[in-house]
């Protein structure tokens, strides 16, 4: 949007966040540049707050040189002055300090970064206390570890629906599956956790924690050098902007009501303390905000950025729309969604005329021809009782020599995705569907992922498969791919499928059952799911044996309420032998898929890899074990899976490794560098669910290639790699998204139905706080000793272990303190209580010595706005 007056009257006004100027956060609209300006020598003679980005040219010759580096930007979402871009050389992070560093670069945007000199590098010390610089990470954990996806639905169509699953969350965590994964993953039972390992400070290793976004490695515990230093830099040119430029948040006044600009321009605060404050004009906000301005004061609006200029500590925006009151889901839901830039418009005329248009839809006479007729086989589908968008299906068929032949069969969804079409160019665009706790947002139209494509029972499906002769103990003898036609016989649930395991040998009710097709009956099905169960319970132990890293995760489900879509409670999902089962047979499918196209196609396939750990992170995480007596290998994968589980019974949380990424193996030169580090396998894909991943469309239509049904793809490596990097950036984005979804519904669960009580485990021990991992709920939470009704608390440490005594104000004035010593490891008492919105609860400790009384709700906001930008509650 232009507009005529913006570069005369926008002057530097106030202090952006994270920058020390004169004027302070108060003095937005009343700054020394406004008060200097009816000096006639300075009127009109505007100082540049931002460095001029860099020309082009220049810029591609200081990267060849090595004088420049690019990297993907980080803030840290709570001390938002701090941002960081990963090292080249897997080292720790390179530093950028200040929003005048940043030069007006946002979370996510690929930027192009200059080292300052050595002496302004920043000074990294051993001990920080409360005072820690943390890591933004947005943390991943690959899918393919993490279990089965799970994905949600409305619930509203259902008389009788089963919980909505979503993962928990570590509040400001990230997960790599559309359907939500932790990054802190308890391996085994979460009460016998012996150490968690956020993944928050893994790409900067002396990032320990902040507030609610926690790692277990506080700087309390680190032992580093006396003094060291951390390359620190200024950005000098932005190459993608990656970042959305839309943000939610609320619209305020200016606050001095006799400047020019104030006649003119609003003020939009974001929620998002990373992205700066924008200037909107009036025009664009209601008609009567400026004389009724408190009447919005819990709007929750979408803005634009549309400029930000070198002169100006503010963008120029444009609100797009009012979204409703804060707090609520669905308004917040529409903002998380629209900040991330999810489509979530209806597909366009022009999309749905790619799909057929003659319904019901039957499968071609000529298919049959071209395909292998599965019909009579029995093969069912095993998934959460919710889905609709079934992509994947099992067959296990007995041979005679006592091996079995075992087939997993994705829907052919390349088939109706024509290469070139409007629907191929919106899914490559959508890239991955988003799954949030009520709803969906589909990569493809609904008639694609829940008829045409979705393995639905007792219809005729096209499908690709891979289909295996294998020994009782999963052993390959042989293996098939090609294009088939299947007609499942079934849809079990996952609980369906687990109630068959359990009962080996009893026949399970009908009526406990979904409808069977009459060409097969219940124990066939039975039996197969049984023997399914046994080849994967030796795959899944011949892959520990080779080295593979062992993830569970923790979920968190939701019961909704139907009428109202509030969440009603919330539970720990347990991630069972049926999930594990379909997990086994997908990750083998990807496997051998990879392979296959990588064979045929060396420059151009488009793989996953998923690098080790980095050096420094890993360096540290050794060190703090060392310290803490724990008896961790971390040499490789498989070493840090078998050491983790031991010690005293104790399970290990691992600490997390980077993220998996999708590439075009044409693009890499060392072969190395295509591994799956926690799988431990040199080669990996994503081939098992293509309507819910744009990168699975590819996969089928290479592998089609590859088999001869079709002629190579015409992408040149460099264009598969756009879509590859594309694909990551979307799957990172609805990550994000999921997380805050199920943030939203767990604050909202906290102020509907809270306080909620707990046992909680000590993560980290800072000196006027501590962190705790909510165990009923997965979430992790800094308790401040300021909210608490305390008479005094002492930080010490034993050894190298950091310990906090708290001192308890008697609630009987004839009684002595109670005295409560924590440590990391101690199990507590919690509760989480919801505080002045639905966005916003905290934790506070129970008494020890009793239940249910809280310390001061005043001492306890007080205590949460700390590390909050100081402006975040002014103008």
């Amino acid at each position: 949007m232009s507009h005529p007056d913006y570069r005369m009257n926008l002057r530097p006004l106030g202090t952006p966040r994270g920058v020390s100027t004169v004027a302070g956060p108060h003095d937005i609209g009343a700054s020394p540049g406004d008060k200097k300006s009816k000096n006639k020598s300075t009127r009109g003679k505007k100082k540049s707050i931002f460095e001029t980005y860099m020309f082009k040219e220049d810029v591609s010759e200081g990267l060849k040189r090595g004088t420049l580096i690019q990297g993907v930007l980080r803030i840290n979402p709570k001390k938002f002055h701090e941002a960081f871009i990963p090292s080249p050389d897997g080292d720790r992070d390179i530093f950028i300090d200040g929003v005048v560093a940043r030069n007006r670069a946002l979370n996510g945007d690929l930027v192009v970064v200059k080292l300052l000199p050595e002496e302004q590098w920043k000074v990294v010390k051993p001990e920080n206390n409360d005072k820690e610089t943390e890591a933004a990470y947005e943390s991943d954990i690959p899918e393919e570890l993490c279990g089965r996806h799970l994905p949600q639905q409305s619930l509203k169509s259902y008389n009788d629906s089963p919980d909505v699953i979503i993962e928990a969350q570590f509040d400001g965590s990230d997960s790599e599956d559309g359907h939500g994964i932790t990054q802190n993953v308890l391996v085994d039972d979460v009460k016998k956790l012996s150490v968690c390992v956020s993944e928050k400070g893994r790409e900067d290793g002396d990032a320990p924690v902040t507030k609610d976004e926690t790692t277990c490695i506080s700087q309390d515990t680190r032992a580093l050098p006396e003094k060291s230093l951390q390359r620190s830099a200024k950005v000098v040119y932005i190459l993608e902007k990656k970042h959305s430029r839309a943000a939610t948040g609320f619209l305020k006044l200016l606050a001095d009501k006799n400047s020019e600009l104030f006649r003119k321009y609003a003020l939009f605060s974001p929620s998002d303390h990373r992205v700066p404050r924008i200037y909107v004009p009036l025009k664009d906000c209601p008609q009567d905000f400026v004389a009724r301005p408190k009447d919005y004061a819990n709007t929750l609006f979408i803005c634009r950025i549309v400029d930000w200029k070198e002169d100006c500590n503010f963008a120029l925006g444009q609100l797009a729309k009012s979204l409703g009151q804060a707090g609520e889901i669905e308004p917040e839901t529409e903002g998380i969604l629209t900040e991330y830039g999810v489509d979530f418009s209806d597909f366009s005329s022009e999309v749905l005329e790619c799909l057929p248009q003659g319904l019901p839809w039957t499968i071609p006479p000529e298919e049959f021809s071209k395909r292998r007729d599965l019909r009579k086989d029995c093969i069912f589908t095993i998934d959460p009782s919710t889905a609709r968008d079934l992509d994947d299906a099992l067959s296990c068929k007995p041979l005679a020599d006592g091996n079995f032949e075992v087939g997993v069969h994705i829907a052919d969804v390349s088939y109706f995705v024509p290469e070139g079409s409007d629907l191929d160019k919106v899914a490559a665009e959508r890239a991955t569907s988003v799954y949030l706790v009520q709803k969906v947002v589909p990569m493809l139209p609904r008639l694609l992922c829940e008829e045409l494509c979705s393995l639905n029972p007792m219809s005729d499906k096209l499908t690709f498969s891979v289909i295996w002769t294998l020994t009782p103990e999963g052993k390959i003898l042989d293996e098939w791919f090609g294009r088939t036609i299947i007609c499942s016989c079934t849809k079990l649930s996952y609980e369906h499928a687990q109630s068959m395991i359990e009962s080996p040998t009893e026949k399970i009710p009908a009526k406990e059952l979904p409808p069977i097709s009459p060409e097969h009956s219940s124990e066939e099905v039975h039996q197969a799911v049984l023997n399914l169960h046994q080849i994967a319970e030796q795959l899944r132990q011949q892959r520990f044996a080779d080295g593979a890293l062992r993830l569970d995760q923790l979920k968190l489900a939701f019961t909704l309420d139907h009428e109202t879509g509030l969440p009603q409670g919330c539970h720990i999902y347990e991630y069972r032998d049926s999930n594990k089962l379909v997990e086994e047979f997908m990750l083998l499918a990807n496997m051998a898929v990879a392979h296959k196209i990588h064979r045929a196609f060396p420059e151009q396939a488009l793989l996953r890899r998923h690098p080790p750990p980095q050096t420094r992170m890993l360096n540290d995480l050794v060190e703090f074990c060392d310290q803490m007596g724990l008896p961790v290998d971390f040499s490789s994968a498989g070493a840090l899976n078998v050491s983790g589980g031991q010690g005293s019974g104790e399970a290990l949380t691992h600490p997390v490794p980077q993220m998996a990424l999708y590439f075009c193996s044409g693009l890499l030169q060392d072969p190395a560098q295509f591994r799956h580090y926690a799988l431990n396998v040199p080669l990996y894909t994503h081939f098992t669910s293509p309507i819910r991943r744009f990168a699975d469309v590819l996969v089928h239509r290479l592998l089609a290639a590859a088999l001869g049904y079709r002629e190579q793809l015409d992408m040149a490596p460099d264009t598969l790699q756009k879509q590859a990097d594309h694909c990551n950036d979307r799957r990172m984005a609805s990550k994000r998204v999921q997380e805050l979804s199920t943030g939203l519904f767990f604050a909202v669960l906290v102020k509907e139905s809270g306080p909620l009580e707990s046992e909680a485990m000590v993560m980290g021990v800072l000196n006027q706080a501590f962190d705790v991992l909510v165990l009923r709920y997965g979430v992790q939470k800094r308790i401040y000793c300021n909210a608490l009704a305390l008479r005094a608390h002492h930080f010490q440490k034993v050894g190298k272990k950091p310990e906090l005594t708290l001192v308890w104000e008697p609630e009987d004035m004839e009684q002595e303190p109670a005295q409560q010593v924590i440590t990391i490891f101690s199990l507590v008492e919690v509760v989480l209580q919801a505080e002045s919105t639905a966005l916003k609860y905290s934790a506070i400790l129970k008494r020890p010595d009793t239940h249910g009384h809280l310390g001061p709700e005043e001492e306890e906001e007080e205590a949460e706005s700390d590390g909050e930008p100081e402006d975040s509650s002014t103008s």
